[in-house]
């Protein structure tokens, strides 16, 4: 199921929050108001350097801040595990790449999601190419492998309450969001990961997440070496507080963290 070539990764995250980010606007939270920079989350995305070329998994409202703040310089590809609009806002803001590299960005998506794209950015698509606009290539994915130049991307079919979503493995790194069941045959694919991204909103139950308890039954039923917590909501609680109550392979994911795999 792997390349026998193995890959050098780097990944960097690139937002660890909910849909709201935190802090949350107008909340006076414990959590919203903390000082430790470990609590401050933008949206959810990771930044894969794969033996030196950039990939990115979701571009949502915080993209631009979020390429900024890492000083990425070039991308080959953005990978979408859904449509919703903290995973996808940000994709207006690849024309500077489109500048730079002087190509349009490829994009990955199934075919709901590619639909979800259009009807979003429809100036992009229109027959009328106004100046300036951002350029997309829309690549097609099914829940199977794909390969985008050597590297193979293995999809994760999973499910966002009722809404079909995919998380994705390469090599030996598996990341999970927005998701509140995979099902046995799906969990094959990511047996044998060594590190696991997965999202993890709250200790309480909910509807289309994860909570911090299913969240571990997974980690404990994939055994990785190391697992990360991300997708967390100001409701879970500080960075700190929260490291404290998990096993010695999970940590908390914060923005900017950076880990090689």
């Amino acid at each position: 199921m792997l390349q026998s070539k193995k890959l050098q990764i780097t990944a960097t995250f690139l937002g660890t929050g909910t849909s709201q980010g935190v802090p949350v606007i107008a909340c006076n939270c414990n959590v919203c108001k903390s000082d430790d920079t470990k609590d401050k989350r933008l949206r959810s995305s990771l930044l894969l350097k794969i033996n030196g070329q950039n990939f990115v998994i979701d571009a949502g409202p915080d993209f631009r801040q979020q390429m900024l703040r890492e000083k990425t310089n070039s991308l080959r590809a953005i990978l979408l595990t859904h449509e919703h609009v903290d995973h996808i806002f940000g994709l207006d803001d690849i024309r500077s790449f489109n500048w730079i590299q002087k190509h349009p960005t490829d994009i990955f998506a199934e075919k709901r999601v590619q639909g979800a794209i259009k009807s979003t950015f429809h100036y992009v698509f229109a027959n009328f190419k106004y100046p300036g606009i951002p350029k997309m290539n829309l690549h097609l994915i099914e829940n199977r492998p794909f390969i985008i130049d050597d590297i193979k991307f293995i999809s994760i079919r999973c499910y966002h309450h009722k809404l079909p979503v995919f998380g994705f493995r390469v090599g030996d790194l598996t990341y999970i969001t927005d998701t509140n069941f995979i099902p046995a045959e799906e969990l094959e694919k990511i047996k044998g990961t060594r590190i696991l991204i997965i999202n993890a909103l709250r200790k309480e139950k909910h509807i289309s997440h994860f909570s911090l308890k299913e969240a571990l039954e997974v980690i404990d039923d994939i055994k990785p070496e190391k697992a990360f917590l991300t997708h967390l909501s100001h409701s879970f609680g500080k960075h700190n507080d929260i490291q404290k109550e998990l096993p010695e392979n999970v940590f908390v994911g914060y923005d900017g963290l950076r880990i090689n795999c």
